[in-house]
């Protein structure tokens, strides 16, 4: 069943960098163009994992990963500089200028814009019992805000590529989830939009017709004890409860998009996708 659109700040999309360089990317930016030309504030945020796996590889270079997480070294922050904050950024925003919307690429070090400190040594699952040093891996711990409204008050769509900065000028790569989770949480998002390579929470991951469009965080957890949810779609679930938990109003989880599917998504929330609400 449909929700009304709730109110608030502004729509906030993370696109991962496997749909940047996918085929819906055109689709995707016609419609944060058509919310931004209706007078909804829109912010973005985008990964680039895959980009940056291929560029190592073709630079000799060994991804090392722990719990579904990279380690990065020096020479993997030199790659997520020019993949994250180079080519995907670029790209993305030569897609929005297609549709007629207004981007501007935005990274930790512009301006601080993505304030963020060392993660320190962490257990996680799948990395054994002792914690493990992620390198130059940052946790935000803060927003330029004020640049970031100013930007959506006169019409531009920020673009942010998931790096974030201290305030010494020292760069951390961070999971683009949790850039986007905390990008809504601080701006006190009316909507998180989540935009994957599935059309949502499916019951049969094999059947489209077996889409979930509206979970709570109750059945989303129960959906996840019984087996419905497994793989990726569980931390993305459990992040997303995280979001809700500290204010967002509602985290919609949506993919292969068509036209005019990204505006249905956030304006008649359910009708395409998941959307999940506390």
């Amino acid at each position: 069943m449909a929700v009304s659109e709730p109110a608030g700040g502004p729509v906030v999309v993370k696109l991962g960098g496997e749909v940047v360089q996918g085929p819906h990317l055109a689709a995707i930016a016609a419609d944060v163009a058509e919310l931004r030309a209706g007078g909804t504030p829109v912010v973005m945020v985008h990964g680039g994992g895959p980009q940056a796996t291929d560029l190592q590889k073709r630079l000799g270079q060994t991804p090392k990963i722990v719990g579904g997480r990279r380690i990065t070294d020096q020479d993997t922050l030199e790659v997520m500089k020019m993949i994250v904050a180079g080519k995907v950024n670029v790209d993305l925003c030569a897609a929005l200028v297609a549709a007629g919307a207004k981007p501007v690429g935005l990274h930790g070090a512009s301006a601080c814009t993505v304030l963020a400190t060392k993660r320190p040594p962490t257990v996680v699952s799948g990395g054994g019992p002792d914690p493990v040093d992620f390198g130059f891996v940052g946790d935000v711990v803060g927003l330029n805000d004020a640049l970031i409204a100013l930007l959506t008050r006169d019409g531009y769509v920020p673009v942010l590529a998931c790096l974030g900065a201290d305030q010494r000028g020292n760069l951390y790569n961070i999971n683009a989830d949790a850039v986007a989770n905390q990008v809504a949480i601080r701006l006190d998002a009316r909507a998180l939009v989540l935009v994957t390579d599935v059309p949502g929470v499916m019951r049969d991951i094999a059947d489209p017709s077996s889409r979930i469009g509206r979970l709570t965080v109750a059945d989303g957890r129960r959906a996840i004890e019984e087996g419905v949810v497994t793989k990726g779609m569980i931390p993305k679930l459990e992040e997303s409860f995280a979001a809700i938990a500290q204010g967002v109003r509602a985290v919609h989880i949506v993919g292969k998009l068509a036209k005019g599917d990204l505006t249905r998504a956030v304006k008649t929330p359910g009708e395409v996708g998941t959307v999940l609400v506390a």
